[in-house]
């Protein structure tokens, strides 16, 4: 018996540090305002102070597409 969870239920953004390449970092901009982002490493997201939005990070990737971002509070 293995002590693996199943492939289905395993999260992988808990299992693995999903940090994002600090070089990667300082080439993206917000596709909106063309503006600098945030690195908020708890969460997992890049925030975009100017539009207002906070992007994904999934699996270490960056989703920079607005339709997946969500608004700030």
């Amino acid at each position: 018996m293995s002590d693996k969870p199943p492939a289905d239920d395993f999260d992988f953004d808990a299992h693995f540090d999903q940090a994002v390449d600090p070089r990667l970092l300082e080439v993206l901009v917000c596709p909106i305002t063309h503006g600098a982002l945030e690195y908020d490493r708890e969460r997992q997201e890049l925030i975009s102070r100017g539009a207002g939005l906070a992007y994904p990070i999934r699996n270490g990737a960056p989703i920079m597409l607005p339709e997946e971002a969500r608004a700030l509070d």
